[in-house]
C-alpha cells in the first residue's frame, strides 16, 4: 500500500488473513533442524492409541502437543509437519489461533465459525459456542482433515474443537500440558541443536561472516539460548551492520544483563535490537504493539505513528529485514508482529510513552481505519452519488482504485477490522470512535457482501453496539441493537430468543421516545408470536402498532398492517375478522394511490372470502383484483388469480370458462403456470398461509 492509492494485486485465499512465515522457517521458506522432533511426531501419528491397543476403535481424532514457550519455533514445526503430511490428509489442512496478541483466550464461539468459514461450511448467525462446535464436528465427520490449533491456552480451548473423526488429525500448540485430553502426544521443545542453530543464524545474517568465524557463531548461538527467535533478531542485526563481528555481538548478549520484568536470551537480544533503531523507529515498533490481532498494514502503522503512509511501509520493510516483524503473504502489504515481542514492546510502551500518547495513537488508528471504510463503502456507490463526490475529496492514499480492489482490502483485513472494533469497545473511553467504527464496518460489509453473507460478522457487531449503548445508557442504539440481533435471530429459527429482544427493543424504543423503534418493535412482537403459532396475541399486538401508525398519521403502514391482522386471524380461522381487516387494507391503499398494494390486498380477500364459504363473492373480487393487478403491471399476481379464479370455476361447476382462465396464466408465465398454481389452488385452511405468502411475493413489503 503506497501513497498514492490503496490497491491490490491478487486475491487471498480463504476466509481468513495468511499466515506469515514463522521464526525457525527461512526467508525462502526452508524449515531448520528440528529433524528429531519431526521423526518423533510423524511416528506418533501411526502409533496404537489407548483405544486400539484395548481392541476399541478410536472415537476421536489422534492429538499431537508441540510445547514450546514463545519463539521456541513451536509454531514452525508445527506449520513444517502440516507441510509434510497434507498429502496425507486430502481433505485439507485447516487453521487456528487460540490466544491473542495480548494474550487473551479466543471465544471457542469464534474459533469455530473461522473453521466453519474455512471448511465454507455456512454457521447460523448467533449460535453458541456448543453449537457451532457441534456443527463442526459434524462437517468434519468422514473427512480426512488435519487442524492446527495454535497456541491454545489449556485443554478446555482444545477439547470442544476435536473432531469426532479416527481418520483426521489434530496438532495443537502450547506452552505447557494439556491435561484432560485422553492419549495426546506431547513434543516438548527446548533450543535448536548447535548446527542448525548457525544454520538460523547464518540465513538470517548472511553465510559469509558465519563460515569465516564459526567458533564466535557457535558462541552467539549458545548466548541466545539457541532460542529461535533471538537468532532471528541476532541475524537482523548482524544483516543491518555489515562490518560488525559475530564475535562482538556474542559477547554483548553474554554480557548484557537481563531485564528483570522479562529475563532471558530473547529479551537480551531484543533489547540490543531496539535500542539501535533511531528514535523515530523505536517509536513506530513500540506502537505497534497496539494493532488488532497482531496484524499490521502501512496505514495502520502510520496512523499509530503519525507518520505518512510511504513512510510507514519502508519502516516496517526495515523491521522485516531485523526480525521484528513478519511480512504476510498475502494480496496487501501486510505484516504481524511476533507474539513474543508484543510483550516486550508493550512493556516498552508503558515506560516510555504517557497514556494520554498511547490513547491518541489508538484514537488516530480508529479515525483512520473509519476513513477507509467509508471510502470502502462509497466506492460501491454510483459516480453521480453524494457519497463519490465526497470519496473525490480525500487523500489519494485513502481511495480504492475500483470496487474490486476495496472488496479485496476487506476481505483480507476483516480479521483485524473485527478485532479493532472488539478492542475499542473494550477500550470504554473511545466509544464515539467505537460507535463510528462500527457504523462504517456494518455498511461497508452490507455493500460488499449483502446482509444475509455477513450475518454472522453483523451478528458480533450489533453485540457490540450494545454493549456500549448500555454503557453509555442511549436508549436509541439500544433499541436499534436489539432490533437487528433480534431480525437475525428470527432468520435463524431462534424466534424465542428473538421474541424476548424484541421486547426489550420496544422498552428501549419507549425510554428513547424514537417512534420509529416503538412501532417496528410491536410489529415485530407480533411477527414472532405469529411465528409461534400464537395467532391471538400476534393480531393483538398487530393491533397496538396498527394504532401507533394511526396516531402517527402513517396510513401505508396502516393498511400494511391490516393485512397482518387480517392473516393472523385467518390461520386462526376467524374468517369475519379476516374479511374486515382485509377489507381496510384496501381500502387503505386505495386512498394512498398504491395500485400494486390495492391489487394484493383484494386477492387476499378473495381466498378468505372463498375460506369462508362465499365462491360467488370471492369470484367477483378476485375479478377486481385482477383488474388492478393489470394496472398495476403485476404478471405474476395475475397468473395467480387467473388459476385462482379456475379453481373457483371448477366448484361452480363451470369448466369451461375455467380452462379459459388457465390458457391465460399459461400465457401470461409460460412453463412457471404449474409453479404458480400448486399453492394458489391449495383451498385448506392449512395451506393459506403458503398461497398466502406466493402472492405477497410479489412485494417484499407483505
Amino acid at each position: 500500500m503506497t501513497d498514492q492509492a490503496v490497491d491490490t494485486d491478487g486475491s487471498a485465499a480463504g476466509g481468513a488473513v495468511p499466515r506469515p512465515a514463522p521464526a525457525q522457517t527461512s526467508e525462502g521458506g526452508q524449515f531448520v533442524g528440528r529433524r528429531r522432533e519431526l521423526k518423533e511426531l510423524r511416528a506418533d501419528i501411526d502409533r496404537a492409541g489407548l483405544d486400539t491397543i484395548s481392541g476399541r476403535k478410536a472415537p476421536r481424532a489422534r492429538v499431537l502437543l508441540i510445547a514450546g514457550r514463545p519463539g521456541s519455533g513451536r509454531t514452525a514445526l508445527a506449520e513444517e509437519l502440516a507441510r509434510q503430511v497434507a498429502d496425507d490428509y486430502p481433505d485439507g489442512v485447516f487453521r487456528a489461533q487460540l490466544t491473542e496478541p495480548d494474550g487473551a483466550r479466543v471465544p471457542t464461539e469464534r474459533t469455530a465459525r473461522e473453521l466453519l468459514d474455512a471448511l465454507k461450511v455456512p454457521a447460523p448467525a448467533g449460535a453458541d459456542e456448543d453449537e457451532l462446535a457441534e456443527v463442526l464436528r459434524e462437517a468434519l465427520s468422514g473427512r480426512r482433515a488435519l487442524l492446527l490449533l495454535d497456541d491454545a491456552a489449556d485443554a478446555e480451548q482444545v477439547d470442544p474443537l476435536l473432531p469426532d473423526a479416527p481418520e483426521c488429525l489434530v496438532v495443537a500448540v502450547s506452552q505447557g500440558p494439556l491435561t484432560g485430553i485422553p492419549d495426546v502426544r506431547p513434543c516438548t521443545l527446548g533450543g535448536l541443536d548447535t548446527a542448525a542453530g548457525v544454520e538460523l543464524l547464518s540465513r538470517a545474517a548472511g553465510p559469509v561472516r558465519i563460515t569465516v568465524d564459526p567458533r564466535s557463531a557457535e558462541s552467539l548461538v549458545e548466548a541466545c539460548a539457541a532460542h529461535p527467535a533471538s537468532l532471528v533478531l541476532a541475524g537482523g542485526w548482524l544483516s543491518g551492520r555489515p562490518k560488525a563481528a559475530v564475535a562482538d555481538l556474542a559477547k554483548q548478549v553474554h554480557e548484557r544483563p537481563d531485564d528483570d520484568s522479562a529475563p532471558g536470551a530473547l529479551s537480551r537480544m531484543f533489547q540490543l535490537s531496539y535500542t539501535s533503531l533511531p528514535g523515530a523507529a523505536a517509536r513506530i515498533l513500540r506502537y505497534l504493539s497496539l494493532a488488532p490481532a497482531g496484524y499490521v498494514d502501512p496505514h495502520t502503522a502510520s496512523a499509530l505513528a503519525g507518520c505518512s503512509v510511504s513512510a510507514a511501509r519502508t519502516t516496517l520493510d526495515d523491521f522485516v529485514k531485523l526480525g521484528l516483524v513478519r511480512a504476510v503473504d498475502s494480496s496487501l502489504p501486510q505484516y504481524e508482529v511476533p507474539a513474543c515481542l508484543v510483550p516486550l514492546l508493550r512493556a516498552r510502551t508503558e515506560s516510555q510513552d504517557r497514556a494520554a500518547e498511547v490513547q491518541l495513537a489508538r484514537a488516530r488508528m480508529l479515525e483512520r481505519t473509519v476513513r477507509l471504510l467509508q471510502s470502502c463503502r462509497a466506492i460501491t456507490e454510483p459516480d453521480s452519488s453524494g457519497a463519490r463526490k465526497k470519496l473525490a475529496g480525500l487523500p489519494r492514499a485513502l481511495r480504492f482504485p475500483h470496487p474490486g480492489a476495496a472488496a479485496e482490502w476487506l476481505h483480507v483485513r476483516q480479521p483485524a477490522l473485527l478485532a479493532a472494533a472488539r478492542l475499542a469497545v473494550a477500550d470504554g473511553e473511545l466509544d464515539t470512535l467505537a460507535r463510528r467504527l462500527m457504523a462504517a464496518l456494518t455498511r461497508a460489509l452490507v455493500a460488499h457482501r449483502g446482509t444475509e453473507d455477513a450475518a454472522p460478522e453483523l451478528y458480533g457487531i450489533h453485540r457490540l453496539v450494545l454493549d456500549v449503548a448500555e454503557r453509555r445508557n442511549l436508549p436509541r442504539e439500544k433499541a436499534a441493537a436489539l432490533l437487528n440481533l433480534a431480525d437475525l435471530d428470527a432468520r435463524t429459527g431462534r424466534t424465542h430468543e428473538a421474541l424476548v429482544r424484541y421486547r426489550l427493543a420496544l422498552d428501549a424504543g419507549r425510554e428513547a421516545n424514537d417512534p420509529y423503534a416503538t412501532g417496528r418493535a410491536m410489529e415485530s412482537v407480533g411477527g414472532a408470536h405469529q411465528e409461534l403459532g400464537d395467532w391471538s396475541r400476534a393480531s393483538d399486538w398487530f393491533g397496538r402498532a396498527l394504532a401507533h401508525r394511526l396516531a402517527r398519521g402513517e396510513r401505508t403502514d396502516a393498511a400494511r398492517l391490516h393485512g397482518r391482522i387480517a392473516t393472523a386471524h385467518t390461520y386462526a380461522g376467524r374468517y369475519g375478522e379476516a374479511l374486515r381487516n382485509w377489507s381496510s387494507a384496501v381500502t387503505g391503499y386505495r386512498k394512498v394511490g398504491d395500485v400494486a398494494g390495492q391489487a394484493r390486498a383484494l386477492s387476499e380477500l378473495a381466498r378468505v372470502q372463498e375460506y369462508a364459504g362465499r365462491p360467488e363473492e370471492s369470484l367477483r373480487t378476485c375479478q377486481e383484483a385482477g383488474e388492478w393487478a393489470r394496472q398495476a403491471d403485476d404478471v405474476r399476481l395475475q397468473a395467480a388469480l387467473q388459476l385462482r379464479l379456475a379453481d373457483t370455476l371448477d366448484r361452480l361447476g363451470d369448466p369451461a370458462a375455467a380452462r379459459l382462465h388457465r390458457s391465460a396464466a399459461e400465457r401470461m408465465l409460460g412453463t412457471e403456470a404449474e409453479e404458480v398454481r400448486g399453492p394458489a389452488a391449495n383451498d385448506s385452511k392449512e395451506g393459506s398461509g403458503a398461497s398466502a405468502c406466493e402472492i405477497r411475493s410479489a412485494s417484499a413489503e407483505d
